[in-house]
């Protein structure tokens, strides 16, 4: 048992002019200070103790020597021309090295901090140092020395080596046997004189001027235990755990796969194909006629009125079957540019009943391509927005290694594993759950693609005509953001700070973004936003974000600026959906609220009883009270978390949005199918216990880093998975289900007319 010798000096002495110095010689190494001994704060402030306590740095027997006696010098002197009392005492320390799974209590002081020894046990290759107080202030630092002379324990020196962190009732840090050759460090723990650095307020004391009572008021009683962390089988355990649980929903798809493979032939075999059974495309078993009946006119919607429309505008009709390609001839603008398409477009946009005939009628294959522009463009985004994230992150990392400044980093530290250069590998692991099954999503919605294709090959053209139109660009894009959202979150939780909380949310703002997008898109192919425009609005949001972390904190002028935007952006986008204009940028000015205002007057002015589109009307003023309640909100209150606040505006209008989808689907006598009924329920369930995980708060930027350790809590899955990273695993299972809720929601659509198929 390692012991060594405190020192303990005191003065009455009360003149900073003429300290007394105390020096003691070691055989390794010189330790002085001067009573009164003076510390200082902030803005210049000086503190001053008379009474100071120091431990002697031990010296380990040689060989040679043995267990032989140290010999130590003490020399006290002044420069005072009178005589200055003081006191000297000399101690053995004999609770000096500290044991493991030992709680172990002192006191601490800023003029007389504390260390203590601990070596390591034969078969612990790592330990968790865990230090609690029952006082939140005074503001301490706990600090992890190699045995090297001399201790760094002031606190304008504690930071020159060795690991360190900030404390207020809790620190923890995980230490590595592989980092200490000599298999044994130092644990030092020193108050500081000021609490400003664990979030305290500055004391209001007149620089220079001494306090006697003061170093009574910063003692802190602290508890110190030791303890093993888990060993190298529990990460194999977890990693075996984190892909087997995700690589399950591959097994479950194959499975799901197989079971729709085996039930499609044998209804083939027994002659009740049914499209609701393959790939979604039905068998006209008789012709389809094509011309506008007698008496038909504007808003009279029958079986035959929007085919008129569409074979005026789709060459697709003098197609033979086979002949959907890509091809990079035709343009959108082939269309769009005839006048008589123009007016006919517009006509039909204004009926009172729209028909999903009504908004599909430009050539499938040219919107199909102007789709999948928002795959090749994600990918793109993703490239150049990851690698400078990675580099960054990696940069953070390596500081923290390098100057052990543990306050850089918000982590749990009681549940933070290191592998490698990493210090929370298990935060970044829990993240692999968003990179499969974003790549499981690709291959299922490939699979939807490539049926799609071969039935497209196999039936008439006039298949056209029958269930949603089938565009998968966006499920592309959305897969792609999935994996994106798992490669920047677990980026983020390299070093998780306040500066780099915009990586975990970028691509969340992306995912919420699209989803919408693919939503109005199903009832509305025609007319919904093109992937420049929309990455364009997102790119908007972004720096909306970036400048929310700058000037969201206290400046009031930033969140006048955003709410205005805010809700001028909504009135904007409702009007346009409202009339069913294109999304597009160019029109969101002037005219777009000459038309708002057009809209108030004509519905609540000429005809208060009944808005001419009641459905749309409805949906567009519950979203814009939202919106405007979102607002208000910020302007009030100005959250401090501006990324979380964006990111609920855009989960509050994607909830809105597909639940009233939903609701109007099942007012229009549509059916939820099996499978996507199944995905609904379980999106609901599985998002509602991953949000309960993400409000266990286990650490947060918004305060010092000491007072963020307060919140930190053990492990609580297989002693390597903390709360946060169960929200990991339940949200990426959670985003699945809610991608798989827009893959099949319309089904059942798929024997169905798209004349008789309503739009809302």
């Amino acid at each position: 048992q390692a012991a060594a010798v405190r020192v303990y000096v005191n003065s009455s002495s009360e003149n900073l002019q003429y300290p007394v110095l105390f020096v003691v010689r070691q055989q390794k190494g010189v330790l002085s200070w001067q009573v009164p001994l003076i510390f200082r704060g902030l803005y210049q402030r000086t503190y001053s103790y008379q009474e100071v306590s120091r431990t002697l740095c031990p010296s380990e027997p040689t060989p040679e020597m043995g267990l032989s006696d140290q010999i130590i010098f003490v020399d006290v002197a002044s420069m005072a021309p009178f005589d200055i009392a003081y006191q000297l005492l000399v101690t053995r320390l004999e609770n000096f090295q500290l044991e493991t799974n030992k709680a172990f209590n002192f006191t601490a002081s800023p003029s007389q901090p504390q260390y203590f020894l601990y070596k390591f046990p034969q078969d612990v290759d790592s330990v968790i140092i865990k230090v609690v107080s029952d006082a939140v202030y005074p503001c301490s630092v706990v600090s992890v020395q190699d045995i090297v002379c001399p201790v760094y324990d002031l606190d304008h020196n504690v930071e020159f080596n060795g690991v360190y962190q900030s404390m207020t009732k809790q620190a923890a840090i995980t230490v590595q046997r592989k980092d200490f050759p000599g298999e044994q460090f130092f644990v030092v723990f020193v108050i500081k004189p000021e609490d400003y650095a664990c979030g305290g307020s500055v004391p209001s004391s007149v620089p220079g001027n001494v306090n006697r009572t003061w170093n009574l008021q910063r003692t802190k009683n602290l508890q110190v235990t030791i303890v093993p962390s888990i060993k190298k089988s529990v990460y194999v355990q977890a990693m075996f755990f984190s892909f087997l649980s995700f690589l399950s929903f591959y097994l479950g798809s194959v499975v799901v796969a197989f079971v729709h493979y085996i039930r499609v032939r044998r209804k083939a075999s027994a002659g009740r194909w049914s499209p609701e059974d393959g790939s979604g495309i039905i068998t006209s078993s008789h012709p389809i006629t094509a011309s506008t009946p007698e008496g038909s006119s504007y808003g009279a919607i029958d079986e035959s009125s929007s085919s008129g429309g569409r074979q005026l505008s789709s060459p697709e009709r003098g197609l033979p079957a086979g002949s959907d390609t890509d091809s990079s001839v035709e343009e959108e603008s082939d269309f769009d540019t005839m006048p008589e398409i123009e007016s006919d477009k517009n006509v039909i946009r204004t009926k009172v009943f729209l028909y999903l005939s009504d908004l599909s009628r430009k050539d499938r294959r040219i919107v199909s391509k102007k789709y999948k522009i928002y795959f090749w463009n994600i990918i793109t985004i993703a490239v150049f927005y990851a690698l400078p994230v990675i580099q960054l992150v990696i940069t953070y990392q390596t500081v923290v290694n390098v100057t052990g400044n543990q306050d850089i980093c918000y982590y749990n530290f009681l549940c933070a594993h290191p592998l490698g250069v990493l210090s929370a590998f298990n935060n970044i692991l829990s993240n692999v759950g968003h990179m499969l099954l974003g790549f499981l999503f690709l291959l299922i919605v490939l699979r939807r693609d490539i049926l799609h294709r071969r039935a497209m090959e196999m039936k008439d053209v006039y298949t056209l005509d029958y269930g949603i139109p089938k565009h998968f660009g966006l499920f592309y894009a959305m897969g792609i953001a999935l994996m994106m959202e798992g490669v920047l979150s677990a980026c983020y939780h390299v070093c998780p700070n306040y500066s780099n909380f915009q990586f975990d949310t970028s691509f969340m703002y992306m995912i919420a973004g699209l989803c919408m997008l693919k939503l109005y898109q199903t009832r509305h192919p025609d007319i919904n936003a093109s992937a420049y425009s929309a990455y364009a609005s997102f790119a908007v949001v972004i720096c909306l974000a970036v400048l929310g972390v700058v000037f969201g904190k206290n400046d009031v002028w930033f969140w006048v600026i955003f709410s205005m935007i805010h809700v001028l952006a909504s009135l904007a986008l409702s009007t346009q959906i409202y009339y069913m204009g294109r999304f597009k940028m160019g029109e969101c000015y002037a005219g777009v609220f000459r038309r708002a205002a057009a809209v108030l007057y004509t519905d609540c002015v000429q005809q208060c009883s009944r808005p001419m589109y009641m459905d749309r009307m409805v949906l567009l003023v519950v979203g814009n009270l939202v919106n405007w309640s979102f607002a208000i909100f910020g302007l009030l209150y100005r959250p401090r978390d501006f990324a979380s606040y964006i990111l609920g505006i855009f989960i509050c209008n994607l909830l809105l949005y597909l639940a009233f989808y939903i609701i109007m689907k099942l007012r229009s006598s549509e059916k939820l199918l099996p499978i996507p009924l199944f995905c609904i329920v379980a999106t609901a369930v599985v998002w509602a216990a991953a949000l309960y995980f993400f409000f266990q708060t286990l650490s947060s930027w918004e305060e010092t880093p000491a007072e963020s350790r307060e919140k930190n809590r053990p492990c609580i899955l297989l002693g390597f998975f903390d709360d946060h990273d169960v929200w990991h695993f339940l949200s990426a299972a959670a985003l699945f289900f809610s991608f798989l809720v827009l893959l099949t929601l319309d089904d059942d659509l798929d024997a169905v007319r798209r004349d008789k198929i309503p739009v809302f």
